[in-house]
């Protein structure tokens, strides 16, 4: 808290001094003052230099910047002097000035004669305002030379002087404008010059000695009055235009613009232009205009091959060109543009060269032109063409750039033997387009001709064609010929002498005979293989004579798809319930068209055919629906289908017709037996009988063992169900040898297996030629006891199974054998 005391103390000794007072004024002035009277001016510079805001502590009074006091309402003055504070400030200080106004005295009758002549003048019309001054710039003097009077009207009742302040006096330029203190009279110390100070601007003040001013101050004009004292000078050093030649007259170029410093609008800026003189001087070309400075074409044949550019002295003069005008002169350059009125021209008409034959993209000749438009420009370019002899496209002609000429090229290899000579006519024009020049006749195309004689030369062979295509199927055997292919020797037209070979690193798949020129397979060609997929490969061959000079051919070898797949039905196992509902058969083949679809289907056994049919369904699938009296049951079909190529693929269609309402409830359940025409004998039923008979007799007697406990073993669930819990020892027991009767074991030891699910076995199949173990075909009827059938071997009679299974398989079943007796006995 220490050291911010002595600062407090220093802030408030700055703010003391900050706000003292300046000098008081005192104005003297009538009891009754008007609104908007001027009171008097105030000296603000002595009291603060610079002051940043000025107000006034009554609302009666506002102070101008110059320090001039003005009533802002009518104001009366009492017995008392009136007083009020103008508050000065800047960024650091505040001053004040205090103002006091005082009620003038009327001056004495013997003050009166001092102004006696003012007051006998008769004044119609008030001095203060008058005019605005004139002065001629560069004025010669004498010096100080008199330019204006100003005098106050209230000089009758006051005794007046008068100053004035602004530019010229107390500002820049200072000195050169005074007025005199006592008479109102403006007095100019030295010339001006308008074109730096056009005009003044200054206050003049009237005032009493007092300091009370009467007049407000009033603002008078110092114009400086124009002396032509300037010459016009153009705008630019050198104009610089340009022209089309063999424009017509009248057509613009461009415009030369000249400026003046004098007083615009008078004589001494109103300028006039001439031409003064051409180069180079022949017949004038272009014309001015004198009030604008546009120039114009006037020669009706401007040639740029005769006079490239032109050179033009022009002048300016003001006072409208009077020859007591100051005047100025500049330069206008007009370049004559180039148009293509001259055409090429070859400077040879005939041509002679030589070439090798076989030789390609080899320069022969080169021709050259002469053209009179300006190099480099398109109307000089050349541009050459072949107008006749390259019907074969042989030969180029180009043009070098930087020289002009025409450079003749082969493109293509010539041959000696075809054309000893080839004449060609070459002809030339120029980038832009011929323009004709007025007065000038149109000129025709220039030609010339060119010999080019072909040079015989030892070649090597030639493969014709020179790009062989072979077309070959998919899956040719090794050593196939697909093809030949030769070179003959250009000179002799024969094939003696020469041998074939392909370069290492192409196809590996084909080969060429190295004396005969024979194109044979080395692999199988197969697009499945490696780079076979693409289906094409291209082959350099190569063709070498006597002398080693070799030559160069091409093979394509494209491979065609082929037939090399069977067709085959995706499908095979089936389940078909008594809606009939047709069953769909698709065949898939890796073949691509032709070879593929559409695909034949037939059913290859004829029994089979004659209980089941075959409807198209598309191009590779159909309908495969039973006849009218096809028993349920499990049947094999065997189908072939060819495709379109004419290869036949065999498929076995295994079919369950099963008598229920959806293909899951088959699923369970013993299917049907298969085949055609099924049927069960008399000795079948009557072995179903007795089999029924005697398993109800053996499960009354292991059903008393069990209760008895003969067995010494526990009774399970399977033994109050009727079912034997098979294990895969088989104790000793009673053998049916019957040979109607298929007996049952665990397992088979002979194609035959078994499946135990849960506590029970169940046997589906027995593999061996598409038998069962519970459908054996044989003389159109279905027995158990028949092993052998047509065509089939006999099912091993070692097969044995228990009688709790033979029961479970045979019990559910002689309700229906029964019922349907009849009927199987009839078929």
């Amino acid at each position: 808290m220490a050291p911010a005391a002595p600062r407090l103390v220093l802030g408030l000794l700055v703010l003391s001094l900050c706000c003292e007072a300046c000098k008081k004024v005192i104005f003297h002035v009538p009891s009754q003052l008007e609104a908007e009277t001027l009171v008097g001016r105030v000296d603000l510079k002595e009291c603060l230099q610079s002051a940043e805001f000025i107000s006034s502590s009554d609302g009666n009074f506002k102070v101008l910047e110059d320090g001039s006091v003005y009533t802002t309402t009518a104001v009366s003055l009492s017995a008392e002097e009136k007083t009020f504070t103008i508050l000065l400030k800047d960024s650091q200080v505040q001053k004040k000035i205090h103002v006091s106004l005082v009620e003038e005295e009327k001056k004495p009758q013997p003050q009166k004669t001092r102004h006696a002549r003012d007051t006998v003048l008769k004044r119609t019309k008030r001095r203060w305002g008058p005019i605005p001054s004139v002065m001629i710039e560069n004025s010669l003097g004498p010096f100080p030379l008199q330019i204006q009077q100003v005098q106050s009207d209230t000089a009758q009742n006051y005794t007046i002087y008068y100053s004035a302040s602004g530019p010229g006096i107390d500002q820049d330029p200072k000195g050169l404008f005074y007025i005199e203190r006592e008479t109102g009279n403006i007095f100019a110390t030295r010339a001006v010059d308008r074109e730096q100070y056009p005009s003044f601007q200054i206050i003049c003040f009237a005032t009493t000695p007092d300091g009370y001013s009467p007049e407000v101050p009033l603002v008078h004009t110092i114009r400086i009055e124009d002396d032509n004292d300037n010459a016009p000078y153009f705008t630019q050093d050198v104009f610089q235009f340009s022209v089309p030649e063999n424009s017509k007259p009248g057509v613009v170029v461009g415009r030369v613009t000249a400026e003046d410093r004098d007083e615009p609008y008078t004589l001494h800026t109103t300028l006039k232009y001439r031409i003064v003189s051409q180069t180079p001087p022949v017949t004038p070309a272009f014309s001015l205009h004198g009030d604008t400075g546009v120039i114009a074409v006037l020669l009706p044949q401007l040639d740029r091959e005769l006079v490239p550019s032109y050179t033009l002295l022009v002048e300016v003069r003001d006072m409208a060109g009077q020859p007591f005008g100051l005047c100025t002169t500049g330069t206008a350059v007009i370049r004559i543009e180039d148009t293509n009125d001259n055409a090429p021209s070859f400077r040879q008409l005939q041509y002679e060269t030589r070439v090798e034959e076989n030789r390609v993209n080899v320069e022969v000749l080169r021709v050259s032109v002469v053209d009179l438009d300006e190099p480099g420009s398109p109307g000089s370019g050349a541009v050459y063409e072949i107008i006749r002899g390259n019907d074969d496209q042989s030969f180029e002609i180009t043009t070098d750039r930087n020289t002009n000429e025409g450079i003749l090229c082969v493109v293509k290899g010539l041959d000696y033997e075809s054309a000893k000579q080839r004449v060609l006519v070459i002809a030339v024009n120029n980038e832009a387009p011929y323009a004709l020049a007025p007065h000038s006749q149109q000129v025709s195309q220039s030609t010339s001709t060119v010999t080019v004689h072909v040079m015989d030369v030892d070649e090597g062979p030639v493969f014709k064609p020179c790009l062989l295509r072979i077309d070959v199927k998919e899956c040719e055997d090794i050593g196939t010929s697909i093809g030949r292919y030769v070179a003959e020797d250009p000179e002799t037209g024969n094939s003696e002498g020469i041998s074939y070979r392909i370069p290492p690193g192409q196809c590996n798949w084909i080969s060429i005979d190295e004396r005969s020129g024979e194109v044979r397979t080395i692999k199988v060609l197969d697009r499945d293989v490696g780079e076979m997929r693409r289906g094409q490969c291209n082959i350099t061959v190569l063709a070498v004579d006597r002398n080693g000079k070799t030559g160069t051919g091409t093979i394509q070898v494209y491979i065609h798809p082929g037939n090399k797949n069977y067709p085959r039905i995706v499908e095979t196992d089936f389940t078909m319930c008594r809606d009939r509902k047709p069953i769909c058969l698709t065949a898939q083949d890796g073949d691509e068209s032709p070879y593929s679809t559409p695909f034949v289907y037939r059913i290859t056994d004829r029994n089979m055919a004659s209980m089941w049919k075959i409807t198209r369904h598309n191009d590779n699938s159909v309908y495969l629906a039973p006849r009218d009296d096809v028993p349920y049951g499990v049947y094999d079909i065997p189908i072939s289908v060819t495709d379109n190529g004419g290869k036949v693929g065999e498929s076995q269609v295994r079919v369950n017709f099963c008598d229920c309402t959806a293909p899951s409830d088959c699923s369970g359940t013993t299917r049907y037996l298969s085949g055609g025409n099924v049927t069960l004998g008399i000795w079948a039923i009557l072995a179903m009988i007795l089999g029924s008979l005697l398993l109800l007799l053996i499960l009354i007697t292991i059903c008393g063992c069990c209760g008895a406990g003969a067995m010494q073993r526990h009774v399970t669930d399977d033994c109050a169900n009727h079912n034997l819990i098979i294990s895969n020892t088989e104790a000793p027991g009673e053998e049916v040898m019957d040979h109607n009767i298929i007996p049952l074991q665990n397992t088979c030891d002979q194609g035959g297996y078994g499946v135990k699910t849960g506590d029970q076995q169940t046997f589906e199949m027995a593999k061996g030629r598409g038998h069962t173990l519970e459908s054996v075909k044989g003389g159109g009827h279905q027995t158990l006891g028949s092993v052998k059938e047509g065509g089939g071997q006999p099912m091993m009679e070692t097969c044995r199974y228990s009688y709790s299974e033979w029961h479970n398989f045979t019990h559910p079943r002689l309700g229906e054998e029964s019922v349907r007796g009849h009927t199987l006995i009839k078929n």
